[in-house]
């Protein structure tokens, strides 16, 4: 967690706009289609290539059938078509129209890339984590382990792994009789939280100021304006974002007492994830103000002035702790939603 003061350390870390780390949360089927949509609008597949299911599972190591459901996607997207005899032809390139396509389709070669299998605990910690986020708005809440299990169809150790990891950003916790609980959350928790936030990552930021690099920043910068350009724009990533201004970049502060501290309140983190959510959003507009205090910070630090962007952290901060209360506001106009059969309201 300490510092890294030039550009070789810094490349150390891993990119968070890496497509590899949305590609790692996504089904099989949705991965292939994300490759074979690249490798399109990248030029690496041209129109008039021929695709084939067969060649598709085995080039990317799949079964068949999440072959099948990608090309499909991509003809519904008007990006191939079904090809005389079988398999399809690329036809264009999104945004660019359609290429002519002439003579004998030719037999497209496709990157060898295989595509490993979700691990189980990954494919039920979204829908559970989503699922807790949206019960805690209104009430404290028991998981019951041998009914997660049941409904997603895991062992009850992988439902432990999934808690194990929610439990280590504060979404939930056990209580005296050992079972999993995720609190309510309450106005006065998230202000209580934002709180702490706002008196300690300013303080976080100026330690951590002279130890990151000009790269790191240019990159972080340009992750941000990125979101802003067209936002809401398809693929955008509100943990990238938080996690390159809050966690990695106050993760070179050498006061490693003050990142311990910070570690609780994680939990704020993880219901922006679901923008969209009937009980969980926020306007966008509030997003976008957001971003825009995200490219100051960092233009702020580019310009070498660590102490007006730790002032500008301190206001941002204050500011999302309104939004959260906007998010309290929208939900208290609705009806509670029915909990799931795994879990129990307290």
């Amino acid at each position: 967690m300490g510092g890294y003061a030039n550009d070789d350390q810094d490349s150390m870390l891993k990119p968070t706009n890496d497509p590899s780390v949305a590609l790692d949360r996504m089904s099989i089927q949705d991965r292939a289609y994300q490759l074979l949509k690249s490798m399109i609008d990248e030029g690496r597949l041209q129109a008039g290539e021929k695709l084939l299911e067969a060649e598709v599972a085995k080039a990317f190591s799949i079964s068949r059938s999440p072959a099948r459901h990608a090309l499909r996607t991509l003809c519904e997207e008007k990006l191939i078509r079904e090809s005389a005899g079988r398999g399809y032809e690329v036809i264009g390139v999104r945004g660019k129209g359609v290429a002519p396509v002439t003579g004998l389709p030719r037999r497209a070669v496709l990157d060898n890339v295989q595509i490993m299998p979700v691990p189980q605990w990954e494919r039920m910690y979204g829908q559970l984590e989503r699922e807790l986020c949206t019960q805690m708005i209104f009430a404290n809440v028991r998981i019951v382990e041998e009914r997660v299990a049941e409904h997603f169809g895991v062992s009850r150790t992988v439902v432990r792994d999934v808690l194990a990891r929610m439990h280590s950003v504060g979404l939930v916790s056990k209580d005296s009789l050992g079972h999993w609980i995720a609190a309510n959350v309450t106005p006065d928790k998230t202000h209580h939280l934002y709180e702490l936030r706002w008196m300690l990552e300013p303080e976080a930021l100026r330690q951590a100021a002279p130890h990151v690099s000009m790269s790191y920043l240019e990159r972080a910068r340009a992750t941000a304006l990125d979101a802003l350009d067209g936002f809401p724009r398809e693929g955008f990533d509100t943990d990238v974002v938080e996690h390159d201004l809050h966690v990695t970049l106050l993760s070179h502060c050498p006061n490693e007492e003050i990142l311990h501290a910070l570690g609780r309140t994680r939990v704020l983190f993880v219901p922006t994830r679901y923008l969209f959510d009937p009980v969980l959003h926020i306007p966008l507009s509030l997003i976008e103000d957001a971003l825009r205090e995200h490219v100051q910070i960092y233009t702020l630090l580019l310009d070498r002035k660590p102490a007006q962007a730790a002032r500008a952290l301190h206001e941002h901060l204050r500011q999302a702790d309104d939004r959260w209360l906007k998010r309290f506001q929208g939900a208290s106009s609705i009806k509670p939603m029915e909990m799931p059969p795994y879990l129990v309201k307290l």
